[in-house]
């Protein structure tokens, strides 16, 4: 069993940025990819990014490539978003996610475990 928390959403304005965390509980984070997905109003949840297990391997959504980066702290057990030059589009709850089985990582379906979700929101 994962628990995942999510922190560092806020309001701000369109161009600036935030780092948004992720911690997890439990012993075996290691083992677990973990993804960032957002879900604004009235659309479905969206794949953002994700990372494998050592951190070697990164992937983005062509929405956020060049902007966001997605990053992780094993020893803390800990997932980071950096988002930079943020745009009102990317207003949205943001969730973290952790999958320990293959499958695409750009799927939601695929993931095992989702944190409660932070606000994210970009004003112009």
């Amino acid at each position: 069993q994962v628990q995942l928390v999510e922190s560092g959403g806020g309001l701000v304005q369109a161009g600036g940025s935030l780092r948004l965390s992720c911690a997890a509980s439990g012993r075996t984070f290691s083992r677990y990819v973990m993804g960032w997905f957002r879900q604004a109003p009235g659309k479905e949840r969206e794949f953002v990014a994700a990372i494998s297990w050592s951190g070697g391997g990164t992937y983005y959504a062509d929405s956020v490539k060049g902007r966001f980066t997605i990053s992780r702290d094993n020893a803390k057990n800990t997932v980071y978003l950096q988002m930079n030059s943020l745009k009102p589009e990317d207003t949205a709850v943001y969730y973290c996610a952790a999958k320990s089985g293959g499958g695409n990582y750009y799927r939601p379906g695929t993931y095992d475990y989702w944190g409660q979700g932070t606000q994210v929101t970009v004003s112009s």
